[in-house]
């Protein structure tokens, strides 16, 4: 029987049987696209008219806020009108920053949890920049878009189809921007390596990895009421797959003439997780729902194939397991950063040494500096040494918030468009669905609605 706990009605959820070999069978679960409301667009390739200065009003001031603060104070262009938070301390700390920078003082919102419904309504504002817990990305990403403001909304945007959805609408229909705030995609090893791929340094694309692996064993406590574990504790799946899934589908021009077609999902028991809660409370839990280890893999519409991992239960080294293969090159991260590309045919022997391990090896330190080196990517060049100074998961934070303030301020398409938000997002309820059917194939739905094949590949745009 089909097992489902998330806001889709039974009977849209269809199971078509497709016969194989002999006597196997395989199950694909297929969720229904909605059809696009009439008078609406698709977002591909949008661009919104020019501003000269970002009027922004920062949504959530507790472990992602206060660094966007001081990002935002360090790009030009920007003017931080509004700041809140349910903890006022949070926005008076939020506030000194701001004074010390020289700015003008921000308007405070705090004291509940519905003030920032205020902040969304003020007409002065064209971003809202929404950095709470996750429960309230959606909710607050489609006010944002009603009001008439561009949102851009930490990671994950959405864990829901039914938020994903409401996004994808809301931005269509008011034709405002809604992105979301994936920082990975902005590390230099992978920009770097993106801008390779886009080169054909690796040939064609073959396959792609990614992983949230991240023991958070230190950090548990750290988060407003508790709200992460909670989540965890209640929902299985990939709850946090956006690290490893941006610079994956960046890579494979997810949506820019490719497309994920079929994921399965698969978990270990909660061997960790009810111990931290009786840790937390005192009682062990037997309902604690989301796997120790998720794995998840995923087949794309021009074959190509991408892995995806997360574990932030147990005690590894932090790893988001960037990895990429290609008929003429290999490009890994952790543990080893490095490059490995396909040998020149005159340095091969006519009988090669199959015992010989090292054969095929990693390019040299020398090698792979000139590899980087005629590769860096423009961003780095642009903006590395400042990304470097003001800081941020090593710069990237701040390549981020560049990227959003630039586009915006020049009239040009995001880096990442509501689609990206959508398919990064939907491992959470496609993942779930997977697991909580026996490891079920899942179709993963089109997003855009027939318009992923418009472009052709993936690029940023710049003046």
């Amino acid at each position: 029987m089909l097992t489902m706990k998330w806001a889709i009605a039974p009977a849209l959820l269809l199971l078509a049987a497709c016969n194989t070999t002999g006597d196997n069978t395989s199950r694909l679960i297929k969720v229904p696209v909605p059809e696009r409301p009439a008078g609406q667009e698709d977002m591909i390739g949008f661009a919104a008219e020019p501003l000269d200065s970002v009027r922004v009003g920062i949504i959530g001031l507790g472990m992602r806020g206060p660094g966007a603060v001081e990002r935002m104070l360090n790009i030009e262009g920007v003017a931080i009108k509004a700041l809140c938070d349910i903890e006022p301390e949070r926005c008076d700390s939020a506030q000194a920053m701001i004074l010390r920078a020289g700015a003008p003082a921000a308007d405070i919102y705090t004291g509940n949890d519905s003030v920032w419904r205020q902040l969304v309504e003020r007409p002065d504002l064209d971003l809202i920049y929404i950095a709470t817990d996750w429960k309230k990305h959606a909710l607050m990403g489609k006010a944002g878009m009603e009001a008439g403001k561009h949102v851009a909304i930490e990671v994950p945007a959405a864990m829901t189809l039914d938020e994903i959805w409401d996004l994808i609408n809301t931005s269509e229909q008011t034709r405002r921007h809604c992105m979301m705030l994936e920082n990975c995609v902005y590390d230099f090893f992978e920009l770097n390596t993106l801008n390779m791929a886009q080169n054909g340094v690796f040939g064609d694309l073959v396959h792609v990895e990614g992983s949230y692996i991240h023991n958070l064993s230190e950090f548990w406590d750290a988060y407003y009421d508790n709200w992460r574990l909670d989540y965890n504790h209640e929902n299985r799946g990939d709850v946090y797959a956006t690290h490893g899934m941006g610079p994956a589908c960046q890579l494979l021009d997810m949506h820019r003439g490719d497309r994920m077609v079929t994921l399965v999902a698969m978990d270990s028991d909660p061997f960790t997780g009810p111990g931290i809660v009786e840790r937390q409370t005192g009682t062990r839990p037997d309902d604690f729902k989301n796997g120790d280890h998720t794995m998840t893999m995923i087949r794309t519409d021009k074959g190509k194939t991408i892995h995806i991992q997360h574990d932030v239960m147990n005690p590894r080294p932090y790893s988001r397991m960037y990895q990429l293969t290609g008929t003429k090159g290999f490009a890994n991260k952790y543990g080893r950063e490095g490059y490995a590309l396909e040998p020149d045919s005159s340095t091969i022997n006519a009988v090669p040494d199959l015992y010989n391990l090292s054969a095929h090896d990693w390019l040299s330190d020398e090698q792979q500096a000139a590899l980087v080196e005629r590769y860096r990517h423009p961003f780095i060049d642009e903006v590395g040494e400042i990304a470097r100074k003001v800081g941020g998961h090593g710069g990237m934070d701040y390549i981020m918030d560049y990227r959003l303030i630039y586009c915006l301020r020049n009239g040009l398409p995001l880096d990442m468009d509501v689609y990206d938000l959508a398919e990064w997002c939907s491992l959470a309820p496609l993942t779930q669905l997977s697991i909580d059917n026996g490891s079920a194939p899942v179709a993963v739905p089109d997003f855009t609605r027939g318009g992923w094949n418009k472009l052709d590949g993936y690029r940023q745009a710049h003046l």
